[in-house]
């Protein structure tokens, strides 16, 4: 397999209802992956809305005008499919795979909940599925030890009004304020054929998919006045870092340090992801060296540094570790900045940079390795950029940072004054 672009065939099309179609045809084996991104994602939430884009990837499982509630599911499955769906601030996202002689049934289900979920949507859908994001929301965000932590940092980063300053799981007083119109008009107004993407990777000609889509999409109607998601590419800098403390049941002092890096996609952000790589991937990363094996301050497994690849604000880079025992978050704070900051005045050297490129290599082939990968990527930069082929561009331009540019990105982004600083205390320390 090469080291960098993309090896297999890319065809496009867009129908008359703005329906963009991507396939990309590999015979490898007797599978496609059908992927369908539509740009809607907490960033496009009005005031009094949030969660609603995250409520809508669990009610799009529950039934549409010829589809009864979780039959979506039981079909896929029962032709030997998968399936699931994701929200995040950008998008939300929903995929199967399956056997290449079933392409035509998940066109016929995903046309479905397109187009005909509304007229299916009941309040005793809405009311029960409001209650399983609530128990999502307990479970994944306050009752885990050191949950909330996202819920905390992104208003730390993203002042009030700014699209990406609340997560997508919403608040659960918008959710419970909202009425069954109000979710019917907003998936009106985003689930729209000219508000999405639909890929498709794996044994099928482009000729068989644009049909199919065609036939199914086709005769679903645009929107014609989607509203455009707010600005949130400026972010006006403090001059002094955020900081908060939280004592809650934890079981160690835990610490993270956030900046504002640039949008994913950009030159930037290519060479914040490198530079992420190299302070907090693996054993050979910097944190871990110095915090975990060498001052021991750290706890092996707990300690690291990854960018969040938001694509329309300055994306968040975010390192964070977990007290050993006896170890205070004071110290821990230090000796974490410390090497943040170091980024910028102690030269990364050749070692570091070739086994950063090595890991991101390794996840680059790792992500195009199936076709649900594939069809993922491909509907990202479809949809974010305008071109599935510029996924090409992506671990080319990785390989191509150089340890000059992290000194210089670390300079502008990673500056103490524009810190974000959260920290965890365990209730017994305070």
């Amino acid at each position: 397999m090469p080291d960098s672009g993309y090896p297999w065939p890319i065809e496009t099309t867009r129908l008359d209802n703005g329906l963009r179609v991507v396939v990309s045809e590999d015979r490898t084996a007797p599978a496609v992956a059908v992927n369908l991104w539509y740009d809607v994602g907490s960033r496009h939430e009005p005031t009094g809305q949030t969660g609603f884009a995250h409520l809508f990837e669990h009610l799009m499982f529950e039934g549409s005008v010829n589809v009864a509630k979780t039959e979506h599911m039981k079909l896929i499955q029962g032709a030997g499919g998968s399936l699931n769906a994701t929200t995040n601030p950008d998008r939300t996202n929903y995929f199967e795979t399956v056997p290449a002689e079933h392409l035509e049934l998940a066109f016929w289900l995903e046309a479905d909940r397109m187009g005909g979920l509304v007229p299916a949507l009941t309040q005793e859908t809405l009311d029960n599925q409001r209650d399983v994001v609530k128990n999502e929301r307990r479970q994944r965000y306050e009752n885990v030890p050191y949950g909330d932590a996202w819920l905390r940092l992104l208003p730390m980063l993203y002042p009030p009004g700014h699209p990406y300053h609340h997560a997508t799981i919403g608040s659960m007083a918008d959710l419970n304020a909202a009425d069954l119109a109000t979710f019917q008009d907003f998936h009106r107004t985003y689930y729209a054929p000219n508000n999405a993407v639909l890929t498709v990777v794996g044994d099928a000609r482009a000729e068989e998919v644009f049909a199919l889509a065609e036939r199914y999409f086709g005769p679903i109607p645009p929107r014609a006045d989607i509203p455009a998601a707010p600005d949130g590419h400026t972010v006006a800098a403090s001059g002094e870092p955020a900081r908060e403390t939280v004592t809650a049941d934890v079981p160690a002092p835990r610490v993270f340090l956030a900046h504002r890096t640039h949008p994913f996609g950009s030159p930037g952000y290519d060479v914040v992801t490198v530079l992420a790589t190299v302070l907090g991937s693996g054993r050979g990363s910097r944190l871990y060296q110095r915090l975990a094996d060498g001052e021991r301050i750290a706890q092996p497994d707990l300690v690291g540094a990854y960018g969040v690849d938001l694509a329309h604000a300055p994306a968040p880079l975010i390192a964070t570790a977990t007290a050993r025992p006896g170890v205070t978050a004071e110290r821990l704070e230090a000796g974490l900045a410390e090497v943040v900051d170091e980024l910028a005045s102690v030269p990364v050297t050749a070692t570091e940079l070739d086994r950063a490129k090595a890991l991101l290599t390794t996840a680059w082939w790792r992500q195009m390795s199936t076709v649900d990968g594939r069809a993922d990527t491909l509907s990202r930069y479809a949809t974010q950029f305008g071109d599935p082929a510029r996924a090409a561009d992506r671990l080319p331009a990785w390989l191509a940072v150089t340890a000059e540019q992290i000194a210089e990105v670390a300079a502008e982004v990673l500056a103490p004054r524009d810190r974000a600083v959260l920290r965890y205390l365990p209730e017994a320390d305070a």
